[in-house]
């Protein structure tokens, strides 16, 4: 089915403020769309226009509570592909289950790929994720999949802030390498890595750390921040080695458990995250923890998926 010049947006609960912004930055209203819970806790949906033949845009985070928000997407999905939307195209600023991307040990589901289906059965047509936990998670979707990094931001931020000679980017973990490469390259930076060895069971981590970072400006770059725990302590190895000081940044703050309260108690000067999650009252209240929207980022993948443009440019 062809669809009209007409784009519309609609969010989920899980990121009304962020699709407010990003509706900003396109020059539209967002979509009126009701969603709803039953007094038994069930979720309703209900388009309040008309979207037949209609590109359509669903934003909405599978952040916690991330069964609830997972639901809420795929009834949404559902609901725009009975109202007739000529095409349906997921927006997931953080894609949860990502981490559970393979079988690490014997009996275990491959979650990310269950949901990836989910999705695509519900009526997708394609996905506009950010930040998957791994590029790889691209192909368990079998629909096109345009995938954004907030990186992009956060360059964009850093170089602002101070000169890059300043600057030197550390990898939290040696899985984020990769990740880590781009954003050094992009930074024209120096990078290091925090190598965590286990000596054996119920023995604390012992941080090795690879690189140089004595009189630099430290920043610690990841896809997410979960519990905090490893990234307070590889900011405490960095400083122990002489950086001046240890920014951290992440696209997606998670901040299950006592991360806040670890953040705050912290060596690390500041903590930067994108508006991919709302953050709780208590992380907005910390004064360490710092909001970079990726609201025109999002915008702009969705505004060059609708006119069939090249998402890819965005990187360059």
């Amino acid at each position: 089915m062809a669809y009209s010049d007409e784009m519309k947006v609609f969010s989920g609960t899980a990121s009304g403020i962020l699709t407010e912004r990003l509706c900003a930055h396109l020059g539209i209203e967002c979509g009126n769309a009701h969603v709803q819970r039953f007094s038994d806790g069930e979720i309703r949906v209900q388009f309040q226009e008309n979207i037949r033949g209609k590109d359509v845009f669903l934003v909405n985070s599978t952040s916690p509570p991330v069964n609830e928000h997972l639901v809420e997407l795929l009834i949404l999905i559902d609901a725009a592909r009975r109202a007739s939307a000529a095409r349906i195209t997921a927006v997931l600023p953080y894609f949860g289950y990502a981490r559970q991307d393979r079988k690490d040990r014997p009996r275990v589901p491959i979650t990310a790929k269950l949901v990836s289906n989910l999705i695509v059965a519900a009526g997708a047509n394609r996905v506009l994720a950010v930040d998957l936990h791994c590029d790889q998670i691209q192909g368990f979707f079998d629909i096109p999949v345009d995938h954004l990094s907030g990186e992009v931001a956060f360059t964009k931020h850093f170089r602002q802030l101070r000169p890059s000679n300043d600057f030197v980017v550390v990898s939290p973990d040696t899985g984020s390498v990769h990740r880590i490469r781009r954003f050094a390259k992009r930074l024209e930076v120096p990078l290091a890595i925090v190598d965590k060895r286990r000596p054996k069971a119920n023995v604390s981590e012992v941080m090795n750390l690879i690189g140089e970072v004595k009189d630099r400006h430290a920043i610690i770059f990841d896809d997410l921040i979960d519990t905090g725990g490893t990234l307070v302590k590889a900011a405490e190895a960095i400083k122990a080695r002489g950086a001046i000081d240890v920014i951290a940044c992440a696209t997606h703050a998670v901040f299950s458990g006592q991360a806040v309260s670890r953040i705050a108690n912290s060596v690390l000067e500041e903590v930067w995250v994108s508006d991919s999650i709302p953050l709780s009252e208590e992380a907005a209240a910390c004064p360490k923890i710092k909001v970079l929207s990726i609201a025109s980022l999002i915008a702009e993948g969705i505004r060059r998926i609708h006119a069939e443009e090249s998402v890819s440019i965005l990187f360059e």
